[in-house]
């Protein structure tokens, strides 16, 4: 139960940091993105007119104002079109009804690169459950990628939480946040979600880089955090160019704890690129 304990603890961590960054957008433009079931808000800052577009994915709980809290999104904006989003029930995008699971959440992710790209590929940012969703689209949407940036990504041989797990999760979001929050339905789907992944082939052979924090703390023991780095070592498989890339000074949101880190780490996968 070690790990559901630590998810809650990050996750509540992240809900208060987003209600105190409804502003932290910035510069950045915002529109819709309209399903047929519901809206996206995403934000966008396009003035660079370059050969790829980079989308950023968050992680479960988190709206799109992570990646901003220490500039990362607004630092690689410089020089690339960038994106980042809301997922149904975040920030301004409106409520989905139909169960949260990774399937349906690569499907916003494609409208959102449809909307965006322009016929461009693209270089997909996902941290956490985000490094899940940007997988599933790089499977199935192979001709459209780039390059992949998977930040302490979750993985199904790491991440594979009972059904019992997923109640205390489940039940805890939906104490703090409601049942209409976007990580409250997404949390339902955890189980089902390590479930599908593990049934995924492997990734397209693409530049590939992952960050994996090797931390300690007091719900990580040395043991936990190798078997992540295992975890995220199996993405590799058919990749000829991937970078595994540690840190023992970030803990899981290394975009926050460790910005130069990614934005290093994102500017090897750019120069990999023709």
């Amino acid at each position: 139960m070690y790990k559901a304990t630590l998810f809650l603890a990050t996750l509540f961590f992240l809900l208060s940091c987003n209600k105190n960054n409804d502003n932290v957008t910035g510069s950045f433009q915002e529109s819709r993105v309209s399903l047929s079931t519901h809206e996206l808000a995403a934000y966008s800052i396009e003035t660079a007119h370059n050969k790829y577009l980079v989308v950023f994915e968050s992680g479960l709980g988190n709206d799109h104002t992570v990646w901003q809290m220490t500039h990362v999104a607004e630092e690689i904006s410089a020089t690339m079109d960038v994106v980042v989003y809301d997922r149904a029930g975040y920030g301004k995008s409106t409520i989905d009804t139909t169960p949260r699971a990774i399937d349906r959440l690569r499907m916003e992710l494609e409208a959102v690169v449809n909307s965006y790209a322009h016929n461009r590929k693209v270089i997909l940012v996902g941290h956490s459950l985000g490094g899940m969703i940007i997988r599933d689209y790089a499977v199935k949407n192979p001709d459209r990628m780039a390059a992949l940036l998977l930040v302490d990504p979750s993985h199904e041989n790491y991440l594979h939480p009972t059904q019992a797990e997923e109640d205390v999760l489940y039940n805890a979001v939906n104490a703090s946040a409601g049942p209409d929050f976007g990580g409250t339905r997404e949390a339902r789907e955890l189980m089902e979600d390590a479930q599908y992944m593990a049934t995924l082939p492997i990734l397209p052979d693409i530049p590939v880089v992952v960050l994996t924090s090797m931390q300690l703390d007091g719900s990580h023991t040395t043991a936990d955090k190798q078997n992540l780095y295992y975890a995220h070592e199996l993405l590799k498989s058919g990749v000829s160019d991937f970078t595994h890339i540690t840190t023992t000074h970030a803990g899981h949101f290394i975009m926050i704890d460790e910005p130069d880190l990614v934005i290093d780490n994102f500017n090897l996968l750019l120069s990999k690129l023709p």
